[in-house]
């Protein structure tokens, strides 16, 4: 919804369309946000962005909290060779 908006104000600072055009994206914007179906695809992925967030944060701790261990793969691997240049 952010983008629309915004997309909508560089329109209007961007033309000379004037305060007719103005008002007529400013209408359109209204009804785009009252919309039931926008609301509910709005809520959907602000909960799945909510979801995702979590599950990053989730992930991050988990990772802070082996920091120092190696995996048990890792540890069979052989490591590359440097040779200095």
């Amino acid at each position: 919804m952010t983008f629309i908006a915004g997309a909508a104000i560089g329109y209007v600072l961007g033309t000379k369309a004037g305060q007719e055009r103005y008002e007529q994206l400013k209408r359109f914007t209204r009804q785009l946000q009252e919309n039931p179906n926008v609301q509910e695809a709005t809520g959907m992925l602000r909960a799945k962005g909510e979801e995702f967030a979590g599950a990053a944060k989730s992930k991050a701790g988990n990772m802070r909290g082996a920091k120092g261990q190696v995996p048990e793969q890792a540890e069979h691997q052989e490591r590359p060779t440097v040779h200095p240049g």
